[in-house]
């Protein structure tokens, strides 16, 4: 199958309401993610080269390098998702008939839920440093174009939440329970925090345009 990527958005959609195993809700909060950091690269592009920001155009400059990195890598988490999971629905499918069956599907199951998590929480932290330069163009950035920065972020939010329920899903088959809970912490805080944060950067925008 064509890489999710290189699909028209109609053929992306059409293929994701099917039951074809990819793409599915990893690859979907990567793409949403990469255009939640897109709209606010959109702002730093409509700010360079104007005079009213000329004092920070440099900083501009840098957020804009820094978001088309970010951009570029859900992207790829996008096509990552999608080559992840597809072991992991055959591995279900492995028979557990005899004792020998049954370690062999457990140790291929624990090798394939972990590079499942490994990849929303790769998709997680990616959004975390997006919602991050949304702040900065929130506050930098063309106050025409402001309400993109918060669209980004909003975005950008809804990613980072998809993206955890495709961790929990995996860490809640696991059966390595600890490692499961580090995983399981680990995504908390970063929901915790964020969620807060693009909450905050949503608010500030919102106050400016009513």
């Amino acid at each position: 199958m064509e890489s999710s990527t290189k699909l028209s958005c109609e053929d992306f959609v059409a293929v994701l309401a099917t039951k074809a195993p990819v793409p599915g809700g990893g690859g979907a909060a990567a793409l949403v993610g990469s255009i939640g950091m897109a709209l606010g690269n959109m702002v730093g592009s409509l700010t360079v080269g104007k005079k009213k920001y000329a004092d920070v155009e440099a900083d501009i400059i840098a957020l804009n390098e820094k978001a088309d990195a970010l951009e570029k890598r859900l992207l790829e988490l996008v096509a990552k998702d999608a080559e992840v999971f597809e072991p992991l629905s055959k591995a279900y499918g492995l028979p557990k008939d005899t004792p020998e069956q049954q370690a062999h599907k457990a140790e291929v199951m624990a090798v394939c839920l972990e590079q499942c998590c490994a990849v929303p929480m790769g998709i997680m932290e990616a959004c975390c440093e997006s919602i991050d330069l949304c702040e900065e163009y929130a506050a930098k950035g063309s106050a025409l174009a402001i309400s993109d920065a918060g669209c980004g972020v909003i975005c950008l939010k809804s990613a980072l939440q998809a993206a955890s329920l495709n961790v929990f899903i995996n860490t809640k088959a696991m059966a390595d329970r600890e490692r499961a809970e580090e995983l399981n912490v680990k995504a908390n805080a970063m929901l915790d925090e964020y969620c807060a944060k693009a909450d905050a950067i949503y608010q500030a925008v919102l106050a400016r345009l009513v």
